[in-house]
C-alpha cells in the first residue's frame, strides 16, 4: 500500500500542489535567510527578506545558484554546524570540479523518503528482490540513496555496485533479482555479457530495470534505441529516472512511462530559457530546481545545466503533478558544426540504434569560433561495418557527419569507465574556453 505522503501526491491537486509548495518555500528561505552563510550575505547585497515572498511567482525575481558558485563558495553553503553533520557527499565531477554536499540525520531521513517515494510510483514493494548496481562507496549519494530507500519499502537490496560488471553478472545468477537498479549502458554491457557466454538475460527472472544517469527515453516519450535494446536483452519493463546530487530529489517513471513525476513535498522545479526567464508549458529549456526541507545544504534556484521539458497534462496512472521528461543535453555541451546546433545525445541515440556497436565516446574540438570538430569514437569487431556508413547514419538523422573512428570494444571501456565515476564517461570535451 502507499504510505500516507505518497497517497497524498497521487490525489494532490495543481492548486492544492501550488498551495504546498508555497508554504514550504516561505519555510525555505526563512531557513536560508537565518541559517545559510551565502544566501544571508546573498539577501542582504539583493535587498531581500524572506518576509517578501508572497506567491510562487516571485520565485522568479530571486537569484539562481549554479555549479560555479556552489564550488567557488562551497563551505560558505553549510548551514548547520560540524557536528550536525552525519555524512558527507560529492558530486562525480563529470562536467567539472566536485563540489561537497553536507547531511544531516534529517537530511538522510529526507533521502529515504524520496527514494521511498520514487521506487513507490516504479512499482516497487517489499516483496521485490533489488539489485542496486550503483556505488554505496566513494562519497557518492546514489547508491546510500536507493538502499535507505529500499530499506523504508522492505524490499531486499542486493548491494552489487557499478565498478565490475561481472560481478554484477555474477550476482543477478546468484541472487536472482527481479528488478535491477543502474545506468542503462551498465546494463546493456551485462546483458552482452550473458549473451556471449550463451544465456539468454530474459530468462533470468528479471522482470523491471530502473535507469539511472543516462535517459532511456527520447523527447516524445517513448523508448529510445538504448531504452528498446535493453528490453529487448532483458525482456523487461524499462523506467527512467532523474536525480542529482545537488538536488538530492529524483524524478521517477511510473509504469505508464510519461515522464518522471515531481515530487511537490520535496522539490520546486522551473524550466528557464537562456537568458533565464521561464519557457512556456511544454517547451524545452534548463532544469532548475529548489529542493524542499535540506538542512545541511540547502540551495536556491539550482542551475542544473540539463535541457528538458516539463509536461503537466495528467499522467494515465492518474498522478495530477507535472513530469519531467527525459534529459535533452547539457547546456554546456551543446554542439555547432557546420551551422547545425546539437546535443551530443541526438549522436548517442543514432549509435545505440546499431546492434554491432559496443560503446562509444565523442571527442569535441573548436578550430574556428563558430563551428567545432567531432570526433566519434565506437567500439566494434564486426567487419561489415565501416566508418562512413556510421558517419552516414549518424549525417541522416542529425545532419551532421562527424569523424568516426572504429576501435575494439576493451579501448572503449578503457576510455569510458573510471572508478572515479558513476557512470561512463562519453563526451570529451578539449574545445578552448571562450574569452
Amino acid at each position: 500500500m502507499l504510505n500516507s505522503v505518497a497517497r497524498q501526491n497521487h490525489c494532490m491537486t495543481v492548486a492544492e500542489m501550488n498551495a504546498r509548495q508555497l508554504a514550504l518555500l516561505q519555510c525555505h528561505l526563512r531557513y536560508l535567510q537565518k541559517a545559510s552563510p551565502y544566501y544571508r550575505e546573498l539577501f542582504q547585497q539583493r535587498g531581500f527578506s524572506s518576509a517578501e515572498f508572497r506567491s510562487l511567482d516571485d520565485l522568479a525575481a530571486l537569484p539562481m545558484t549554479g555549479k560555479a558558485e556552489l564550488a567557488e563558495s562551497n563551505r560558505r553553503f553549510l548551514a548547520v554546524s560540524e557536528q550536525q553533520v552525519v555524512d558527507i557527499c560529492q558530486t562525480s565531477g563529470t562536467t567539472g570540479e566536485p563540489v561537497t554536499i553536507w547531511q544531516t540525520d534529517a537530511d538522510l531521513q529526507r533521502l529515504a523518503r524520496n527514494e521511498q517515494l520514487a521506487f513507490t510510483a516504479a512499482g516497487i514493494s517489499r516483496s521485490d528482490r533489488v539489485l542496486i548496481g550503483a556505488a554505496l562507496d566513494r562519497v557518492f549519494m546514489a547508491g546510500l540513496a536507493y538502499f535507505l530507500g529500499l530499506r523504508r519499502i522492505g524490499a531486499t537490496a542486493i548491494r552489487a555496485g557499478s565498478g565490475q560488471p561481472g560481478l554484477v553478472a555474477e550476482l543477478i545468477r546468484q541472487q536472482r533479482p527481479n528488478v535491477l537498479v543502474g545506468v542503462p549502458s551498465l546494463l546493456l554491457m551485462v546483458a552482452r555479457q550473458f549473451q556471449d557466454r550463451g544465456e539468454d538475460p530474459g530468462q533470468l527472472g528479471v522482470d523491471k530495470l530502473i535507469c539511472i544517469g543516462e535517459p532511456v527515453r527520447n523527447d516524445d516519450l517513448s523508448l529510445s534505441p538504448l531504452g528498446r535494446a535493453l528490453q529487448e536483452c532483458w525482456s523487461a519493463q524499462i523506467l527512467g529516472t532523474y536525480a542529482s546530487t545537488e538536488m538530492a530529489t529524483a524524478f521517477a517513471d511510473c509504469p505508464a512511462g510519461c515522464g518522471g513525476h515531481l515530487l511537490p513535498e520535496l522539490v520546486v522545479v522551473e524550466i528557464i530559457d537562456d537568458q533565464g526567464a521561464l519557457v512556456d508549458p511544454g517547451e524545452a529549456g534548463e532544469v532548475v530546481v529548489t529542493p524542499l526541507g535540506v538542512e545541511g545544504t540547502p540551495l536556491l534556484r539550482y542551475r542544473t545545466g540539463d535541457i528538458a521539458r516539463l509536461h503537466s497534462a495528467p499522467c494515465g496512472c492518474g498522478r495530477q503533478t507535472p513530469r519531467l521528461g527525459p534529459i535533452l543535453g547539457r547546456r554546456t555541451q551543446m554542439l555547432k558544426c557546420r551551422g547545425t546546433t546539437l546535443f551530443p545525445a541526438a549522436i548517442s541515440r543514432v549509435l545505440q540504434g546499431i546492434s554491432a556497436i559496443h560503446g562509444h565516446y565523442l571527442e569535441v574540438s573548436s578550430d574556428f569560433d563558430l563551428s567545432d570538430q567531432l570526433r566519434v569514437v565506437i567500439g566494434c569487431r564486426d567487419s561489415s561495418l565501416s566508418a562512413a556508413t556510421v558517419a552516414a547514419l549518424i549525417a541522416a538523422k542529425t545532419r551532421v557527419k562527424p569523424e568516426v573512428v572504429l576501435v575494439d570494444p576493451e579501448e572503449i571501456k578503457r576510455k569510458t569507465i573510471r572508478p572515479d565515476m558513476r557512470k561512463p564517461v562519453t563526451f570529451f570535451d578539449y574545445r578552448k574556453p571562450s574569452e
